[in-house]
């Protein structure tokens, strides 16, 4: 049976429920990759840029800043309409990262921030990246590391594990920290035909008012994770609610929570 459209679905309706939220809630995490991640894909001035999954617009924005020509492209619609309401001067379009309307050899560069974890095939978005890639041009992606060091991911599924259920009927999708595996991103890179690769990780730090903050950033802007939140009993979830306080409450600095965070960016050249 293939489940994939209907993971394909999942995340898309998803994301359209998160918009709003998604800024809010890890909008100041997800933007402290852009710098190496722009770096990674070679970009400067002059350089044609695709952002795929381009969300809010947070990565167009600073390439654009940079003097590079920038397309952003999202499935959600909500997306898109977001990104341009912040970034009326650029071009977005709403599209699929595993088909991408966009002839052979057009870009300079590709850019994924933290897309490829809500992709139901990303090795076709990232040979989709290679395709529209001008030779010499590179992909770069980053994805979360895993939860031993991405501490918010840790916090919240151990209290998931502790206290509710894992096992919520999800639609079945790619393992989600498949990539934080620097092996795994460079095999993945090659097998669609990209060279030169490398894989490094990115330190993070994620602020948070102390709180609620960090359940409600994975409630109201995340998908897979606020899925498997939505799926717990009220009891359960009551109980979820306070172990992730409890957990964040270890990393307080002053007001603010201070979560140790970290992203993998991987990146390869098309030849």
């Amino acid at each position: 049976m293939n489940t994939e459209p209907d993971f394909h679905h999942f995340e898309q309706q998803g994301w359209e429920r998160a918009a709003e939220s998604y800024g809010d809630a890890f909008g100041s995490l997800t933007s402290q990759t852009i710098p190496a991640l722009l770096k990674a894909a070679g970009v400067a001035r002059g350089t044609r840029l695709l952002d795929v999954a381009s969300g809010p617009g947070y990565v167009a924005a600073a390439a654009a800043q940079l003097g590079a020509s920038v397309v952003g492209i999202d499935f959600s619609s909500e997306m898109i309409a977001l990104a341009m309401r912040q970034h009326p001067g650029l071009e977005f379009v709403e599209g699929d990262a595993e088909s991408l309307a966009f002839p052979d050899r057009s870009f300079d560069a590709v850019a994924i921030n933290f897309g490829v974890l809500h992709l139901a095939r990303p090795d076709a978005a990232l040979a989709e990246a290679r395709r529209v890639l001008k030779p010499g041009g590179r992909c770069a992606f980053t994805v979360w590391a895993a939860p031993d060091t991405s501490v918010g991911f840790g916090i919240v599924l151990k209290a998931i594990e502790t206290h509710g259920r894992l096992d919520v009927p999800l639609p079945a999708g790619p393992p989600f920290f498949r990539f934080a595996d620097a092996e795994e991103s460079a095999r993945s890179l090659l097998a669609v035909g990209l060279t030169d690769t490398r894989v490094e990780k990115v330190p993070l730090v994620w602020r948070l008012p102390a709180g609620d903050a960090l359940f409600e950033a994975f409630l109201h802007g995340a998908v897979r994770t606020a899925a498997l939140l939505r799926g717990q009993t009220t009891d359960a979830l009551e109980a979820i609610r306070r172990a992730i306080r409890d957990g964040a409450e270890k990393y307080r600095r002053g007001a603010a929570i201070e979560l140790p965070m970290a992203a993998v960016l991987s990146s390869g050249s098309r030849p």
